[in-house]
């Protein structure tokens, strides 16, 4: 999809499809076609009255000049008391886009050239790229992939300049949360840890990042021991990743975000129930979001140093798959008794914070498809966020709310740190209790958080995948975090 910005007035609007940004009947008062003029009244005064079906968008009728049919939508935001204006705007463009591939309306123009309209920018392409997205790799006949429409953001003349860099940053977060939904939506037979072992290669050679991969050799050499215990039934052995961004001038913060990379989750011994189970081919969701923000680093080069750690394993069943009651010794020391082999993120989790330590990070975030615990508390509109840090906590949540993404903060409730209490090891994987299993999944990540540095765990099993249209996303892969993690790593720690 091709997406330009220009001048230019609504009137002379090149394109099959002109779709225009109404705050008010004023604001276009001032347009000098009788025709369109009626139209955009008309719209006001439908939604004045409450007579619009969709708060967001009008389909107005066709008008003819000089012998082409030129099509109509009004978008309008602030209709929706319920989702914050820019999440209106990108939910209306991606319905725009979408209407657009419906009706094989390949030239589109969408009229930002107001001063109301103009600071929207960001959100109306924002929802073009992510909204257009579709992963349709696998459909033979699918002809939706094949439709490439050529969209025209109008823009004041005095403000083209920065609305063409506005432009391309969107692009470049846009592409890498499509690459995030890419690789979570292949299936867990394409994408396994070498494969994600040879993306970190590529990201590093295209942006000049450092990269690191342990295989299984390196692993078992270097005690990093939760990988092994997880990946040691599969036939694609796991790895860990490490992807390096430093800034020419060092910053003294180190900001390290982990990545759970799960590629397939059985379940291993504690098999899971086979409905729904071909989802966990997006257990990786949180290793995508690292890779994808990793590249977007690569090429906005913030001041913050970053490193991106992926911890990739497929956790299969088989005559060598760890078993429930096992005992391994983790990285940092403490010992971890498997009371279910179902609860495996955290365990390969603690190779990943271990590396952080190793790396000299100052602040850890790590990224999981972790509990269903969570997904069943907040759903798939919101991620869980544990945190003791506070200044850490609200610059995440802010983040989030910056670029639309919801992060819910929940307790890290000392208290319940007795229901993973083993009596045989210093630890179980899973609690005692079947209640609070978000909270006591990151209470035991915490006891391998390296000292002194801030933490906070970002639980995405609800918001990573999603079963129906939502916003501007289809169904499929969201890229959760990406946009996040790119907003906190350019805003700074």
């Amino acid at each position: 999809m091709n997406i330009t910005v220009s001048s230019g007035t609504v009137e002379h609007a090149p394109g099959d499809l002109t779709v225009l940004l109404v705050h008010s009947e004023q604001e276009w008062c001032k347009i000098k076609d009788t025709s369109l003029a009626a139209v955009i009244a008309d719209y006001c005064r439908a939604a004045k009255d409450k007579k619009v079906s969709d708060p967001l968008i009008w389909g107005a009728p066709a008008i003819s000049k000089g012998g082409h049919q030129r099509r109509f939508w009004m978008l309008a935001p602030e209709r929706i008391e319920r989702l914050p204006a820019a999440e209106q705007v990108k939910t209306a463009a991606a319905r725009a886009v979408n209407y657009a591939r419906a009706m094989s309306l390949r030239r589109m123009t969408i009229t930002l050239n107001t001063d109301a309209g103009a600071q929207w920018l960001d959100a109306v392409a924002e929802g073009l790229w992510l909204g257009h997205y579709r992963f349709s790799k696998y459909r033979r006949a699918d002809s939706s992939k094949r439709f490439e429409p050529n969209i025209s953001i109008l823009v004041p003349r005095r403000q083209l300049n920065p609305a063409q860099r506005t432009l391309d940053r969107v692009r470049l977060i846009c592409e890498a949360v499509n690459y995030a939904r890419d690789l979570v939506n292949e299936p867990g037979s394409v994408v396994y840890p070498e494969v994600l072992a040879r993306e970190a290669r590529r990201i590093a050679a295209r942006r000049k990042l450092e990269c690191v991969v342990l295989n299984e050799a390196a692993l078992r050499r270097q005690g990093y021991n939760g990988l092994l215990a997880v990946g040691r039934a599969s036939p694609n052995p796991p790895r860990l990743i490490v992807l390096r961004y430093k800034p020419r001038t060092p910053s003294p913060a180190h900001l390290a975000i982990l990545g759970k990379g799960v590629t397939f989750d059985t379940g291993g011994i504690c098999l899971k129930p086979s409905k729904d189970m071909w989802q966990m081919k997006g257990d990786m969701s949180g290793a995508a979001a690292v890779l994808a923000t990793m590249d977007a680093i690569g090429q906005l080069k913030p001041s913050l140093r970053v490193t991106g750690i992926v911890a990739a394993a497929h956790n299969a069943i088989g005559p060598n798959a760890t078993h429930p009651g096992d005992i391994f010794r983790a990285k940092n020391g403490k010992t971890i008794s498997v009371e279910n082999t179902d609860a495996e993120g955290r365990l390969i989790l603690t190779d990943a914070l271990a590396r952080a330590g190793e790396e000299k990070a100052t602040d850890i975030i790590d990224i999981a498809t972790l509990t269903g615990a969570c997904q069943r508390a907040l759903g798939h509109a919101l991620s869980g966020l544990f945190c003791d840090s506070r200044e850490l906590r609200e610059r995440i949540v802010r983040a989030g709310e910056a670029v639309g993404e919801s992060f819910w903060p929940l307790p890290l409730h000392d208290e319940y740190f007795d229901l993973i209490k083993s009596p045989v090891a210093d630890v179980n994987n899973v609690s005692s209790s079947p209640n609070g299993g978000a909270i006591t999944a990151a209470l035991f990540l915490r006891e391998f958080v390296p000292k002194g540095v801030n933490w906070a765990h970002l639980d995405i099993a609800g918001s990573a995948i999603i079963e129906k249209d939502w916003r501007y996303l289809k169904p499929g892969a969201t890229g959760i975090g990406v946009r996040t993690l790119i907003h906190l790593c350019t805003q700074s720690l």
